[in-house]
C-alpha cells in the first residue's frame, strides 16, 4: 500500500536539491561566524549572502533579518521583546482569536505581565473585521498581530489593509507569514508590516531554521542572552548548515511559486471532485476562494477527529485536525470555535489536508477514493 502525505501544512519533505546544498557544508564549513580566522570567515561569507538573498524574497534589507530557530520562536521574539522595549509606550497589544498559539500563548503571557490583549473575533469567512481593528486602537495600542494565511483553513487575512490602518498609528504591525510565505509573494514595504515570521520547513527546507523580519529602527528586547549576534537581537552561534539549505528553499520556491501554486490548487480542486464524485456529505470551512491553494478544511457530518485520522492513517492517508487529541476526548479547534461557534460540530469532526512536494495528481485522486470509502462507513 502506497502512503499518501496530505499534510504539508504541518511539514514539506525537504527538496533534494536543498539537502545537496547543505551535505557540503556539514563536511567541509565548521567554523564559527564569529571567528576571524579563515574557517570563520567562509562561514560568514556563507551566512552573510544567505541572509541577502533571504531578505531579498520580501523585500527587505539584509540587516532587517533575523535568523531564528523557526516561527514560534520569530512570534515570541516579535510580540514579547517588542512589547517589553516599548511598553513605556503604551501596553495595549491586538492580535486575533484565529492566531497559531505561537502567537496566542505569547499573547497570554504578557497579559500576566501587565499588558492588555483585545482578541478580535472573525467573520464565517474566517476573516478579521477592518472596522473591528479600528475600534479596537487606542493610544496606548503599541502591537497588532494578525496572521497572513491561517495555518487550518488556509484562509488569508486583509493584511495589507491592516497595514494602511496602522501607517500613521505608533503600533507596531506583525504578520505571521509562516504558512503565507511559499504561496503568496510578499513585499513588506508594500504590506506596510514592521515585523514578520517565517518558517524554513514549510517551504521544503530544514527544520529547525526561521527568520524575524524587523524593519530597521524598531525597539526590540532580545529574549536570550549572550552573545551579540543577530544584531544582538538573538544570541548564540548561527546555524549556517540551516540557513544555507533555507536560501536554496527560498530561491526554489521563487523560481517555482506560480508554478506550484496552479498545481497545487488543481490537486485540491480534483480532491474535492472526488468527494462529490462519490456524494460524500462535507463542507469547506471557511471562505475557499480566499485561502491559499494548497490548503483546504473540510468538516464531515457524523463523524468525530479520532475515528477519522485512525482510519485515514491505517488506510495510508496523512491528514491532520486543528483540534487537539488526547485519549478519549478531543478538544475542539481554537480556528473552527472561533468562526462557527464553540457548540458547532464543524469544531471535532473536521480534517485539514494540505497539498504539496510529495503529491501527484494520481496519489490525490488515491488519497480521496480512500477517505470516501472511509466516510461512507463510518457514517452509516
Amino acid at each position: 500500500m502506497e502512503h499518501i502525505y496530505l499534510d504539508h501544512a504541518a511539514t514539506t519533505p525537504m527538496h533534494p536539491k536543498v539537502i545537496e546544498t547543505m551535505v557540503p557544508i556539514y563536511e567541509k564549513v565548521f567554523g564559527n561566524p564569529s571567528s576571524v580566522h579563515a574557517y570563520g570567515r567562509k562561514a560568514r561569507q556563507l551566512l552573510d549572502e544567505s541572509r541577502r538573498v533571504i531578505a531579498g524574497s520580501i523585500q527587505a534589507n539584509e540587516k532587517e533579518i533575523i535568523f531564528t530557530s523557526g516561527g514560534t520562536e520569530a512570534d515570541n521574539l516579535a510580540l514579547i521583546g517588542t512589547a517589553l522595549a516599548n511598553k513605556h509606550k503604551g501596553k495595549h497589544i491586538i492580535t486575533s482569536v484565529v492566531e497559531h498559539h505561537a502567537t496566542l500563548h505569547a499573547a497570554e503571557y504578557l497579559e500576566k505581565e501587565g499588558f492588555d490583549v483585545t482578541y478580535l473575533p472573525v467573520n464565517l469567512e474566517g476573516k478579521v473585521s477592518i472596522e473591528d481593528l479600528k475600534k479596537a486602537l487606542t493610544d496606548e495600542t503599541i502591537l497588532v498581530s494578525v496572521m497572513y494565511a491561517n495555518n487550518e483553513t488556509g484562509i488569508i487575512q486583509p493584511v495589507k489593509e491592516i497595514g494602511e490602518v496602522l501607517r500613521e498609528h505608533q503600533a507596531y504591525f506583525h504578520t505571521d507569514a509562516v504558512q503565507a510565505f511559499g504561496s503568496i509573494e510578499i513585499n513588506v514595504r508594500d504590506l506596510g508590516v514592521d515585523l514578520l515570521s517565517v518558517s524554513a520547513h514549510k517551504i521544503n527546507g530544514p527544520k529547525g531554521i526561521g527568520f524575524l523580519f524587523a524593519r530597521e529602527g524598531i525597539k526590540m528586547n532580545a529574549l536570550q542572552f549572550g552573545g551579540e549576534q543577530e544584531r544582538k537581537r538573538r544570541p548564540g552561534t548561527e546555524n549556517v548548515v540551516g540557513v544555507v539549505g533555507f536560501k536554496t528553499a527560498v530561491e526554489i520556491m521563487q523560481e517555482e511559486r506560480e508554478t506550484r501554486n496552479r498545481q497545487y490548487e488543481g490537486y485540491k480542486q480534483s480532491f474535492l471532485e472526488v468527494l462529490r464524485e462519490q456524494q460524500i456529505s462535507f463542507e469547506v470551512n471557511g471562505d475557499i476562494q480566499s485561502t491559499i491553494p494548497s490548503v483546504v478544511n473540510i468538516s464531515f457530518p457524523g463523524t468525530n477527529v479520532e475515528k477519522l485520522l485512525a482510519n485515514f492513517d491505517l488506510a495510508g492517508v496523512a491528514a491532520s485536525s486543528g483540534s487537539a487529541c488526547t485519549a478519549g476526548s478531543v478538544e475542539p479547534s481554537h480556528v473552527l470555535s472561533a468562526i462557527y461557534g464553540e457548540n458547532n460540530p464543524c469544531t471535532t469532526n473536521s480534517i485539514r489536508f494540505s497539498f504539496g512536494a510529495a503529491n501527484t495528481e494520481e496519489n490525490v485522486v488515491e488519497a480521496a477514493n480512500r477517505i470516501a470509502k472511509i466516510i461512507k462507513r463510518l457514517v452509516k
